[in-house]
């Protein structure tokens, strides 16, 4: 099961509507990679914003760097090819701020200078080339903002080096690259996985990384989510996330064990792999062998946040950084998305006399369920349970836990669902306990009350009072309201109070 993550900020309370940020343009941000080159293009420059455009080119302008010292020719011409088709496309977008980075390959080979002026030239603007340290450093700033409790070793795996830095509360520590990206290792091993094993141990036997046993690896790049996708489809896991999967390290060390042996053919029959990924997937999975069991950690997180969220996150404010990303993304699609925005904090209001008992963690994800209470209302009436869920489950939110996905997409479930079955797909995957599924049962239906008192108007519900007695749960209802006391109203009250194992009862007056 994943770790929780909460914000280093204290959880806000009570939960408002803040004003939104002003209008900013589009960000577009190039990473150039020993194996990739990537463009993303953000909505704008917020805590939580959303992605307009995503796309790679697998190019390995690093390919043969140990036997050459130099960048792959062919990999150069892909590179360029993909950077000018980059520059349409955020013109297109009218992305007026725009942020291109090359790393360990153009950092390290003899021609590495020529072709980033050339890159240059074809994505219209400067290429910065980061040092190994700024490298890892950004990477780890992408980790923190995804994940901001983030505990023990960011390593980002790439095509030529691997990075690493030490997170704890939100800050990050020593930084370290080494020349141990698996097209790197490919040359220099020469296809014997043994002598790829020597190397990297050799490697990091010298860094003498300390204090990180029993903590999470958080592993960034292409080829680790590569891992975790064939470990989701062995162990048939029902939740199609890779932002904060959690492979325990008993589980990792063998797959990786079982991957590094394999033939590329063998690799390339896998559906959830790239054939493009084929070549390299056993060397990243040796790279994450070695590297669990020199710093002892006890698991694998895996994060898709990396070195371009880190570049979005280190333009924000100190105030934007320390928002919360959950809620951020949960305020804005409310916001977008429901009825009517100022519904969603008068109902959080409204319902917190039943959940006296709440830990922060717990607050956090019931203002979240509000604020996403409402945003399957344009579906057909026989999807809104089942389509709201799967839409909450999969959303591309950061700052929370699969097991708090669960719980999110489940409360929605519940708030919709009248007679529905459950999706068993997640009640079977033991990502939820007892004691989670009543609270998300107890939080969906105490939505469902409330949308049943107040159609998700705003306004209404502090006219009426929710209370909680050892045996009762009390809706106490003015007289001159006594008619939206109907069955509906009586229905909901009454599932409400037995999933919190009392009775319900409407007192008018």
């Amino acid at each position: 099961m994943s770790g929780t993550s909460t914000p280093s900020a204290e959880v806000r309370a009570p939960l408002n509507l803040r004003a939104r940020p002003r209008a900013r343009s589009p960000v577009a941000v190039v990473d150039i990679g020993s194996n990739s080159v990537r463009l993303v293009v953000y909505e704008a420059e917020t805590r939580a914003a959303a992605t307009l455009h995503n796309e790679k080119s697998i190019c390995g302008i690093g390919r043969d760097m140990v036997t050459t010292g130099r960048l792959h020719a062919e990999g150069c011409a892909m590179a360029l090819e993909a950077l000018a088709r980059f520059k349409m496309l955020a013109d297109g977008l009218n992305a007026q701020v725009r942020e291109a980075v090359a790393t360990a390959a153009a950092r390290d080979a003899s021609n590495g200078a020529d072709f980033v002026r050339r890159a240059e030239a074809a994505w219209g603007g400067p290429v910065r080339v980061l040092s190994g340290e700024e490298e890892a450093r950004l990477a780890a700033e992408g980790v923190v903002a995804g994940i901001p409790q983030a505990d023990g070793l960011v390593a980002d795996l790439g095509g030529g080096s691997l990075d690493m830095v030490s997170v704890r509360n939100g800050r990050t520590g020593d930084a370290f690259t080494l020349p141990l990206g698996p097209l790197r290792l490919m040359d220099a091993a020469k296809g014997d996985a043994d002598k790829a094993r020597r190397l990297v141990d050799e490697s990091l036997e010298k860094l003498h990384l300390i204090g990180l046993k029993d903590r999470a690896l958080y592993a960034v790049g292409g080829i680790w989510r590569s891992v975790a996708r064939v470990d989701m489809e062995e162990t048939g896991y029902p939740l199609h996330v890779l932002q904060e999967y959690e492979i325990p390290r008993r589980r990792a060390l063998r797959l990786c064990e079982v991957l590094a042996n394999l033939s590329r053919k063998s690799v390339e029959r896998m559906k959830v792999v790239s054939k493009r990924r084929a070549e390299s997937l056993p060397y990243g999975a040796i790279v994450l062998e070695r590297l669990l069991l020199a710093c002892d950690l006890r698991s694998v997180i895996v994060s898709a946040y990396g070195l371009r969220e880190g570049l979005l996150y280190a333009r924000l404010t100190p105030e934007e950084r320390a928002l919360d990303p959950l809620l951020e993304f949960a305020e804005n699609a409310n916001a977008r998305q429901a009825r009517e925005a100022g519904h969603a904090p008068e109902m959080f209001a409204w319902m917190s006399p039943l959940f006296t008992d709440e830990s922060a963690e717990l607050r956090r994800l019931r203002q979240a369920v509000c604020l996403f209470s409402d945003i399957a209302w344009r579906r057909h009436p026989d999807d809104r349970a089942l389509g709201g869920f799967n839409q909450v489950l999969a959303a591309p939110f950061a700052g929370a836990s699969h097991r708090m996905r669960a719980m999110l997409a489940s409360s929605v479930f519940h708030r919709y669902s009248g007679d529905e079955d459950f999706p068993r797909d997640i009640a079977n995957a033991d990502l939820l306990n007892k004691e989670d599924e009543t609270r998300a049962l107890a939080i969906g239906l105490a939505c469902r009350l409330a949308f049943a008192l107040s159609a998700s108007s705003a306004g209404v519900l502090p006219l009426y009072r929710l209370r909680m007695t050892p045996a009762k749960i009390v809706l106490d209802l003015p007289r001159r309201h006594e008619a939206i006391a109907g069955e509906p109203v009586q229905k909901r009250l009454g599932a409400l109070a037995g999933a919190l194992g009392r009775k319900g009862e409407i007192l008018i007056g």
